[in-house]
């Protein structure tokens, strides 16, 4: 995808849409060739590449840096970069001062997480000419209100709230929804009512498309095992083995060889 307009096609059309993570060049340069449809900047990058427990520690600084490297790899993608924690409850001038930097650093869209708070905020960027992905359900950046990183939406009154978040997003004006960690039947029956497309993660396979970490589709990390992630490759695997030989090699003076050796 090459612009924002064609989640509303894909969604017409009934196509599934598929996104995934990326961080850096070489690995948006591999999404692009594999065609994924857009890439994410998510500030998971604060865990899965700087070792943080959690995505609040992500900066702007942070996410400008890693956005202009994947628009870098992926020039031709839709590129969309969250929002990092706090940077849309600063106000409206601060929102858009920050998704300013994101879309100047390369990025198609800006996401930020829930509503209730910030519907001004959403207007204003929509309004502003910065094209806004909502997320709601499992809001890492809220993890510590929520108690942890689990199942939302299960009770009937968490449910409508989550409908009721979803509707007032598309209302303001976001092209597109992130689902996270909800019941499959809560993000159908959204899905199906609203005018804009769904894109779930651990939401089960009725939505409008899927997106997914790029680590955890690739299986970088052993350790790390959610359910609704299928690994795609044994990552760890091909990396542990690659740089044992390599060691190998080098400690039984095998590289470089002849051929390996600059004259």
């Amino acid at each position: 995808m090459k612009s924002i307009l064609e989640f509303s096609a894909a969604h017409a059309a009934r196509r599934p849409i598929v996104m995934t993570t990326a961080y850096d060049a070489l690995l948006a340069r591999h999404a692009a060739r594999a065609g994924i449809d857009a890439v994410l900047v998510g500030d998971s990058v604060a865990m899965v590449v700087h070792g943080f427990p959690s995505t609040v520690h992500a900066t702007m600084e942070m996410m400008v840096a890693h956005t202009a490297a994947v628009r870098r790899g992926a020039p031709d993608l839709v590129v969309v970069a969250d929002l990092p924690f706090l940077a849309h409850r600063r106000g409206r001038e601060a929102a858009v001062a920050a998704a300013g930097a994101l879309v100047q650093a390369g990025a198609t869209a800006v996401k930020l997480e829930g509503v209730a708070g910030h519907e001004d905020v959403i207007a204003h960027l929509v309004g502003s000419g910065i094209p806004v992905m909502g997320h709601l359900g499992l809001t890492p950046q809220s993890v510590h209100q929520l108690g942890g990183y689990r199942l939302q939406g299960r009770s009937a009154d968490e449910a409508e709230a989550i409908r009721a978040d979803a509707r007032r997003a598309a209302a303001l004006g976001v092209f597109a929804l992130v689902l996270e960690c909800v019941p499959a039947a809560l993000a159908a029956a959204i899905t199906a009512e609203l005018p804009v497309p769904a894109i779930g993660i651990g939401a089960g396979a009725e939505t409008a498309g899927q997106v997914l970490v790029i680590s955890d589709l690739l299986g970088l990390d052993p350790d790390f095992r959610p359910r609704f992630v299928r690994r795609y490759a044994d990552g760890a695997g091909v990396v542990q083995e690659a740089l044992e030989r390599y060691a190998r090699d080098v400690r039984a003076a095998h590289f470089p060889a002849a051929a390996e050796v600059l004259a």
